[in-house]
């Protein structure tokens, strides 16, 4: 190719990322151009009709397969699949923002001082300004994360790291009553998610020292015939992967979630648990099946281990936890862990399972923080284990709810948490990793506790004076519940279809 001739661009390919990037940058023209008063219901309008909009357009996609921008993009089955799963998840993540957001006047105040009747609060936050730029922040990391899983060379894949990092570094810092632990959280996830695209950005280096280019297919061609030192190969691998594995929050590399989990807004934590997740493991199903498949037996000893590592990590420490949101923080790293077993499978099997787990947890995480963030005290959203004994009584419903969701994550038959689980541990049987699903479910029956003490403590505790009050859930939150609860039941009982679409789309680009 002249290399002054601009690349073919297929710009049908590229339109739901197109979208969302169009709307976002919309969207901060929002923020200067249109009243206060009305700045929340268009922001919410416009973001959730990018979402839509962009998911028609990767419905239309269907089928394609190509590698467009000189290389930089794949369009295939798994970026369509992924991609779809985002865009769906962020969806309701963002009627979740939206229902914080539109409370009160329209300020954030998914961590506010508010119970049903405090007329006080209600006259304090009512007609305040509304922290409007969550949405054109949420719709940039979408954006991003929609890049993520499609970059096909890792130049475009580290730009698509920060295009989705950095507005979640913001919006972690966007509660307001509990300003202080927001912005700590924010820092730690600043500060160490900066050294982790420091470490991705050497590996790329390292690689391109070993293939001579960074296109993922250039790569898989080095390693079959490699040309150069297999030391650049080895140590640029390991460090782009500390790079992913930081965002899918796998150990050693976790440290940040439970800080993370418990300072952000509740809404912003659902985003994130829901849809970094896949973006992550998206990302990473494609460098490890596409990039570097030649060298799996080297990778496959060590990357299991971390998942060994994660899953014991997040099963023992959720044990210990007093916090519901630190709770769900740990269960979604030993939930990292499963989705490694997965992933180490290295077959269509592993691929097809890895993404079905991903739309199911996603779901299943939303509904339990659109719960978390309707039980609140005078003191804000009551996340302590201790304020929850015996709401089963005051809210029976609520924690019903509640009580089958957790369930769902100890992964009890009928529920998309069995059927996930059993999904990825039967492709790891059939991919030789027996030995991992050892520990899966040694550590599925250990994380198994904390659920069911949660459950105890809601239904046979007697409710006490600091037992918090309920909110009666909005329009948007209760759709959030309600689609987690539905998906939950019918990815359980009837997975087929999803699974069925999950093998139809299994299979990469070159």
């Amino acid at each position: 190719m002249d290399p002054l001739k601009l690349p073919p661009i297929d710009y049908g390919a590229l339109l739901p990322m197109l979208i969302l990037f169009g709307a976002a940058c919309l969207g901060v023209l929002v923020e200067v151009a249109v009243p206060r008063r009305a700045r929340n219901a268009v922001q919410l309008s416009l973001a959730l009709i990018a979402v839509v909009a962009a998911l028609v357009a990767v419905v239309l996609e269907r089928g394609t397969r190509t590698i467009t921008i000189g290389g930089a993009v794949a369009v295939d089955g798994p970026t369509l699949f992924l991609q779809g799963a985002i865009l769906v998840l962020g969806g309701v993540s963002l009627m979740l923002i939206g229902e914080r957001s539109v409370e009160r006047g329209g300020a954030f105040v998914s961590e506010a001082a508010v119970t049903v009747g405090s007329q006080r609060d209600m006259q304090q936050t009512s007609g305040q300004p509304g922290a409007t730029e969550v949405y054109p922040l949420s719709v940039f990391a979408l954006g991003g994360m929609l890049l993520f899983v499609a970059a096909n060379d890792l130049l475009t894949m580290f730009v698509a790291l920060e295009v989705f990092s950095l507005p979640l570094y913001l919006l972690c810092a966007l509660a307001r009553r509990r300003r202080l632990l927001s912005q700590e959280a924010a820092l730690k996830y600043f500060l160490l998610g900066s050294y982790a695209s420091a470490f991705f950005l050497f590996g790329v280096a390292f690689i391109y020292g070993f293939a001579g280019g960074i296109q993922l297919g250039e790569v898989h061609e080095a390693v079959a015939n490699p040309q150069r030192s297999e030391v650049l190969l080895y140590v640029g691998l390991g460090m782009v992967a500390i790079g992913l594995l930081f965002k899918a929050a796998l150990a050693p590399f976790h440290v940040w979630t439970p800080d993370v989990y418990q300072g952000a807004p509740t809404p912003v934590t659902a985003f994130m648990a829901a849809c970094t997740k896949v973006a992550a493991f998206g990302a990473l199903l494609r460098v490890l099946y596409v990039a570097f498949e030649g060298v799996r037996w080297d990778f496959q000893p060590v990357l299991g281990g971390i998942a060994v590592l994660t899953m014991f990590i997040g099963a023992v420490l959720a044990v210990t936890q007093t916090d519901l949101k630190r709770l769900l923080a740990y269960s979604s790293i030993a939930n990292a862990g499963y989705l490694m077993v997965g992933v180490l499978a290295l077959n269509d099997e592993g691929l097809s399972s890895t993404m079905f787990y991903l739309v199911a947890y996603g779901f299943s995480v939303l509904a339990a923080f659109a719960i978390i963030s309707l039980v609140r005290d005078p003191d804000g959203e009551a996340t302590h284990l201790s304020k929850w004994a015996g709401i089963g009584r005051k809210s029976p419903l609520l924690a019903g709810v509640f009580t089958f969701i957790l369930l769902a994550f100890a992964g009890i038959p009928l529920t998309s948490g069995f059927t996930s689980k059993f999904a990825v541990f039967g492709a790891a049987v059939e991919g030789g990793q027996t030995w991992l699903v050892i520990f899966g479910v040694i550590t599925s029956m250990l994380l198994a506790f904390p659920y069911l003490r949660v459950v105890v403590l809601m239904w046979l505790s007697e409710p006490g004076e600091s037992t918090p009050a309920v909110s009666i859930p909005g329009f948007l939150t209760s759709a959030v519940l309600a689609l987690g609860v539905i998906v939950t039941v019918a990815l359980g009982v009837v997975p087929a279809p999803l699974i069925e679409l999950t093998r139809d789309a299994a299979e990469f680009v070159r």
